[in-house]
């Protein structure tokens, strides 16, 4: 069985890239582009390296070697999404912001290709130690 804890450090660098995401709309370079907005694409990485971030800041007391860590991937991809819906939610009530159901989905988009890298990464860390405590 594996217990959790949060890392310290990891929470706070993703509150600070969360309230980044709110505080940091910026109406000219927005404006400047219509009707698909090309910068629409930064929202896969965005919300790619916050659900990294809220991933790590999950760290196991004890792994036992045969978890891939799906619960915390889950609760980040989660939370991330619910992020993303929150910003929207929010760009739709400022006047020079409008909320994108596009953007949603490009932010799903980063969300799991974020879990997909965390969970290769972690087969690959599983493997090696497999492979070294077979030596």
């Amino acid at each position: 069985m594996i217990m959790w804890i949060k890392s310290p450090f990891f929470s706070i660098i993703s509150a600070i890239y969360i309230a980044g995401i709110f505080l940091i709309p910026n109406p000219d370079v927005v404006s400047m582009v219509s009707p698909f907005n090309p910068l629409s694409l930064l929202h896969i990485p965005l919300y790619g390296i916050l659900t990294i971030l809220l991933s790590l800041s999950f760290i196991p007391l004890k792994y036992d070697g045969e978890a891939l860590m799906i619960k915390p991937l889950f609760l980040s991809g989660l939370i991330s999404l619910l992020v993303g819906m929150a910003d929207e939610i929010y760009q739709a009530q400022l006047p020079y912001r409008n909320a994108s159901i596009t953007d949603l989905l490009l932010d799903l988009v980063g969300i799991l290709f974020a879990i997909i890298i965390r969970i290769f990464l972690l087969l690959k860390i599983k493997r090696k130690r497999s492979n070294f405590l077979k030596t």
